[in-house]
């Protein structure tokens, strides 16, 4: 028999009742006969009828008339299939739910992304293509530069970002290469270069440069820096723009002109032209990071998307 006990005023049955004892006696409630919902369950007759007595005796009253030709339920029998059914389906969801998310198709995804990165089709084309994958995602956006997005998925407070490398690979972090941009010429309209259709180093040499600085001291504009100097070009420093938007921004207002990745040509500020720039060298990378221990499967989900879209 069932045993009362209290926690906080409140009153508990303390039951051993199981969901499979639930399921044998929905099935003979269904089928109204002992030997017919034994076949359907698989059993023998003989157990499945000490089965259902012993949740009878759990409940701690008859849920059944018995009757020459089968069972029948009586009026606390209808009423526990109501809720014997509706715990039955709510322990299969919950069943479901939890496979769902063991296979990342729930839960929420914590994604960071580089302002730049917004701007380059092949990074919002994979977005596109993970929300109509895994709809039951809800996916949060936190934007930030490289450096602090990186640090963040290594303390565990994102679970991927479209970042640009240079950065360390240290700390169980895997780094996916999604493209290589090449490089463009931001001028100011009615700038004389604007006229060419391709920039040299040596055609920038009068230029003050605007650039976008890590707290390193690497990334992009070093490496374009770099290489400057190695086509013989020393470039004059303008200012320092916190992000490759605010330097374009800054090329809007005349200040200089800036060396950005090609896709932020989408990016076209009134008073800005975009020249394509005549080095090999560097190429904006940008990729997904996640953390090698991805949590759950949302993150391992949009990494083998990112590396294989057929494979999704």
């Amino acid at each position: 028999m069932s045993n009362i006990w209290k926690i906080d005023n409140q009153d508990f049955l303390d039951i051993d009742m199981e969901l499979r004892h639930l399921r044998y006696f929905v099935v003979t409630a269904e089928s109204q006969h002992f030997t017919r919902a034994a076949e359907l369950l698989g059993m023998a007759q003989p157990p499945l009828s000490q089965q259902i007595r012993r949740l009878e005796q759990e409940v701690g009253t008859p849920l059944f008339d018995r009757t020459g030709r089968g069972v029948a339920l009586n009026d606390a029998g209808r009423a526990f299939l109501a809720c014997a059914q509706d715990i039955l389906q709510r322990a299969d969801a919950a069943v479901r739910t939890a496979q769902r998310a063991a296979r990342g198709e729930v839960g929420e995804l914590t994604l960071g992304f580089t302002e730049s990165a917004s701007f380059n089709g092949v990074v919002t084309e994979l977005i596109r293509q993970y929300r109509q994958l895994y709809p039951d995602v809800e996916m949060t956006l936190s934007q930030g530069d490289s450096e602090t997005l990186v640090a963040r998925l290594r303390e565990g407070a994102i679970d991927a970002a479209f970042v640009r490398p240079p950065f360390a690979l240290d700390g169980g972090l895997t780094f996916t290469q999604l493209v290589q941009e090449p490089l463009m010429v931001a001028l100011p309209l009615g700038h004389a270069l604007a006229r060419r259709k391709r920039l040299a180093p040596a055609d920038l040499s009068r230029e003050r440069f605007i650039l976008y600085s890590r707290k390193s001291g690497y990334g992009l504009s070093a490496d374009v820096m770099a290489a400057c100097r190695q086509h013989g070009l020393n470039p004059l420093i303008g200012q320092q723009a916190p992000q490759l938007s605010s330097a374009v921004n800054l090329v809007a207002a005349g200040m200089g002109v800036a060396i950005v990745p090609a896709s932020l040509r989408h990016l076209r500020p009134d008073g800005v032209v975009y020249r394509p720039f005549g080095l090999d060298w560097p190429r904006a990378v940008l990729g997904l990071a996640v953390r090698d221990q991805a949590s759950g499967g949302r993150a391992a989900n949009l990494l083998a998307l990112a590396r294989d879209p057929r494979k999704a």
